[in-house]
């Protein structure tokens, strides 16, 4: 709640909290729950026109604690409430430029959510009337010892690689960044054409992911000038863009790219080409 008074008070949203009368425990790591309630609620004044309303209840219902984040605000359309999950999604261009659009936040969230073994759900019965969120953990039931109070390991933990996330939009590249450290790899950042050839000669990264529409230098010219470097030959470079025209795809092949894929793209799908292309990054 307290990351997300800047914005709560700046569009004067009511904000109520409803808390169980006792605690509730989990086997959880704190800091990645903070990270999912302050994203949810972001995103809940993000979407909800000043001076809307916004409520944070959590219950607890059998061996699981149901914490739910509800707005009155703009609401999902019906087909959107399994898509909202996938990278990159937008709602609609006109949430887009207004909001900065979902990116991949809550591809992180569900992420999130799944490592403590639990689930994220969306709901919204007409668009314009409000959307509600509610994440699902088990209950801590028995006590445990010290040793084993990590949160629970990420099933879809793969092998380690140096990543570099290029991208102008900079709450996705942070997302995705934090997505693929989640699952084992070393990440780092660039926001533009130029920084991109710049950070991947310093970094030397074993895989480049790479939006297309960059500003300074555009990706196809980007691929093509890490491709000339001999250290950037070996690196496997993956468009990943809004652009999916067959013509695009002739474009990032022709670039020097190694695979295309379109946003909104299912994080599995990632990992699993990140999987197949093991042996070009470790030969």
């Amino acid at each position: 709640m307290e990351m997300c008074q800047p914005l709560i008070q700046n569009r004067e949203h009511r904000i109520e909290l409803n808390l169980p009368p006792d605690p509730i425990y989990l086997n959880a790591d704190s800091v990645r729950l903070a990270q999912v309630f302050s994203n949810l609620l972001n995103n809940a004044c993000k979407f909800t026109d000043s001076k809307g309303r916004i409520e944070l209840t959590a219950v607890r219902e059998g061996n699981d604690v149901l914490v739910t984040v509800k707005d009155n605000g703009i609401g999902i359309p019906p087909e959107m409430l399994t898509k909202v999950f996938e990278m990159f999604t937008q709602i609609n261009s006109l949430l887009e430029r207004t909001h900065g659009g979902l990116g991949i936040g809550l591809t992180l969230v569900q992420r999130l959510v799944e490592m403590h073994g639990g689930s994220l759900t969306a709901r919204s019965k007409v668009a314009g009337t409000g959307s509600e969120f509610v994440v699902c953990i088990p209950v801590l039931l028995e006590p445990i010892h010290s040793e084993e109070t990590e949160a629970p390991a990420d099933p879809g933990v793969t092998h380690a690689r140096r990543i570099l996330v290029v991208d102008d939009n900079r709450d996705s590249a942070s997302s995705l960044s934090m997505l693929l450290k989640l699952t084992g790899n070393d990440t780092a950042m660039a926001h533009d054409g130029e920084e991109a050839v710049e950070r991947a000669e310093v970094y030397q990264p074993d895989v480049i992911l790479l939006d297309l529409g960059l500003p300074k230098r555009n990706g196809y010219d980007a691929c093509r000038i890490i491709r000339q470097q001999p250290w950037g030959r070996e690196i496997l470079m993956i468009a990943l863009t809004g652009w999916g025209q067959e013509e695009d795809r002739r474009k990032t092949k022709e670039a020097g790219f190694d695979g295309h894929l379109v946003k909104p793209v299912s994080f599995d799908e990632l990992v699993k080409l990140l999987s197949e292309s093991t042996r070009k990054i470790n030969p």
